[in-house]
């Protein structure tokens, strides 16, 4: 008998991790970012970088919820997912653009 590893646990413990350590990141860098679009869309990616860690944060008791629910979790998930990206994508441009 071998030790069951609980491999979906680890992962899912990991990524929490990551993310509550990218939030500390985003936040550290909000005083360096001054406003104007630039600002304005960093404080749009703080406020997803919040919920995104809220949602991992609670990923442990989906098992808690009727399957449902769980469905609508993943699926503002993933809309808040691409919402994330088109802002992040966004902002490079802006960046880019303010430093040429």
């Amino acid at each position: 008998m071998g030790v069951q590893v609980d491999l979906p646990f680890f992962i899912n413990a990991s990524a929490i991790a990551v993310m509550i350590v990218g939030l500390f990141m985003v936040l550290g860098l909000r005083s360096k970012i001054r406003g104007g679009s630039v600002g304005n869309a960093w404080k749009i990616l703080t406020g997803l970088v919040v919920l995104f860690t809220l949602g991992y944060l609670a990923t442990p008791f989906f098992g808690l919820l009727p399957a449902d629910s769980v469905r609508s979790v993943f699926a503002l998930i993933f809309l808040f997912g691409a919402i994330y990206v088109v802002v992040t994508v966004r902002l490079v441009h802006r960046i880019i653009d303010e430093l040429a």
